[in-house]
């Protein structure tokens, strides 16, 4: 009887193994393609996965770091990674240059430009004005350098206003409060770091988003193959179905976001993380995404950020038409 007991446990046990192997494998596999490393800003993803909304969808999502927009969008291109985020900015340009790069932009992460100036209270600097004449440091490789010629001339400057230097992006937070920059550039998901930077050493912190001063234009979005759009066009649905929820939740509780993150990240700061959640959200959350829905591509705003880009980039408006860039049915199937 013992051993009939114990058969039976057996072939149970084996028959639920099969099973959960079963629906294991039966989870679409997708390779979200980050545009930079792990950070407070890239949260939701993290949170999608720990927090079981992707699995919820069938989904079963591997994340990859990368080293920028434009690496980004080659990966997926070249179909390394299934979807992912990136500059709707650095799309626009490279499709501009080769209508043929296979990748479409299908909702809006950041509704509102990321770049701005810091400067230390001490400095004076409290407009973007201000800045004229100024010593400014930024990173080689950001994406804000390009725009950076076009805010100065927005607001009434010349693209020569201030002495540019170029320094690792790890280098600037102790160039501005070390006196070797009188401000810097960097995208505003980068306050909680500046300003701890900042208060240690008996300082303040003064940001000035672009955003603010005229640059106004989509920026980080989430960016699929085309390959990926038209071969598993369910399984796109179901990842912006939960990348959504993913992005909902993060602004509702960024303590938890902090945590998904580190789970999986352990050599994050899990308290600058938090942080980072905080003074990102502002960028997907606003009087923008009020308007026109959180992930939306309004043809008017899209085109106005082709506008920016094309000047950013020496090219002609007829070069592109914007729309080209856009796949809007995932997120018409999440209404």
């Amino acid at each position: 009887m013992r051993n009939r007991k114990t058969r039976s446990f057996i072939v149970a046990a084996a028959l639920a193994a099969g099973f959960l192997g079963q629906s294991a494998a039966a989870a679409d596999k997708i390779t979200y393609q980050l545009d930079w490393l792990p950070g407070g800003d890239k949260s939701p993803v993290y949170v999608g996965v720990q927090k079981g909304f992707f699995e919820d969808e069938g989904l079963d999502v591997s994340i990859s770091v990368g080293r920028g927009s434009t690496d980004a969008i080659t990966r997926i291109a070249t179909g390394q990674s299934d979807v992912g985020s990136a500059d709707i900015a650095a799309l626009m340009a490279a499709k501009a240059q080769d209508a043929t790069v296979p990748v479409k932009a299908v909702y809006s992460i950041f509704n509102q430009a990321p770049h701005a100036f810091f400067a230390l209270g001490k400095s004076g600097i409290k407009t973007l004005t201000d800045i004229e004449g100024k010593k400014v440091a930024t990173s080689p490789f950001t994406s804000s350098n390009a725009f950076l010629p076009l805010v100065l001339k927005e607001n009434g400057l010349p693209e020569d206003a201030v002495n540019l230097t170029k320094a690792d992006p790890g280098a600037l937070g102790p160039m501005l409060v070390n006196g070797g920059a009188d401000a810097i550039i960097a995208w505003v998901t980068n306050v909680p770091l500046f300003e701890s930077q900042a208060e240690a050493t008996g300082n303040t912190l003064v940001v000035i988003p672009w955003s603010s001063a005229g640059l106004e234009l989509y920026s980080a979005s989430v960016v699929a193959s085309e390959r990926f759009l038209s071969e598993r066009p369910d399984v796109a649905r179901r990842f912006l179905k939960a990348f959504d929820r993913s992005l909902r939740y993060t602004r509702d509780n960024p303590a938890e976001a902090a945590a998904a993150l580190k789970a999986m990240v352990p050599e994050v700061d899990e308290v600058v993380v938090e942080k980072q959640v905080g003074a990102t959200m502002p960028l997907v959350f606003n009087s923008v995404s009020e308007r026109d829905g959180l992930g939306a591509l309004t043809e008017s705003r899209v085109a106005l950020t082709w506008d920016w880009v094309a000047q950013a980039e020496g090219l002609s408006k007829d070069r592109l038409d914007p729309e080209t860039v856009i796949d809007r049915s995932l997120l018409e199937a999440l209404e």
